[in-house]
């Protein structure tokens, strides 16, 4: 699936079965709550935190896939177009970052 594609499967759901989108304030809230819930995964997973009994059943793919979805929601209600706008990024960041990373001793 595109990233245009995902757009528009996004919003299709969201109308046929979601009613409508929440308001972007209300979509940044669950997205920082997703994004949380990967954080818990991730710390349990590689950092140093124990499982807990409730966190066992978690998948770190289908956490990630919550905070695409509603990263997609924002998008769409906020007519950006995500395939042009990562292309845009990409351009910018290789630009800026050409010899950036390559020079970082940290990375060495």
């Amino acid at each position: 699936m595109t990233i245009e594609e995902a757009q528009k499967a996004v919003d299709l759901w969201i109308k046929n079965t979601g009613v409508r989108y929440y308001n972007e304030l209300t979509n940044m809230a669950i997205l920082t709550e997703e994004v949380g819930e990967v954080a818990r995964i991730i710390a349990r997973q590689y950092g140093e935190q124990s499982f807990k009994a409730s966190d066992k059943d978690k998948n770190l793919g289908d956490e990630l896939a919550d905070v695409l979805f509603v990263v997609i929601c924002l998008a769409n209600q906020t007519g950006v177009d995500l395939t042009e706008a990562l292309t845009q990024n990409m351009k910018k960041k290789s630009v800026r970052d050409a010899e950036r990373h390559k020079n970082n001793e940290k990375l060495k």
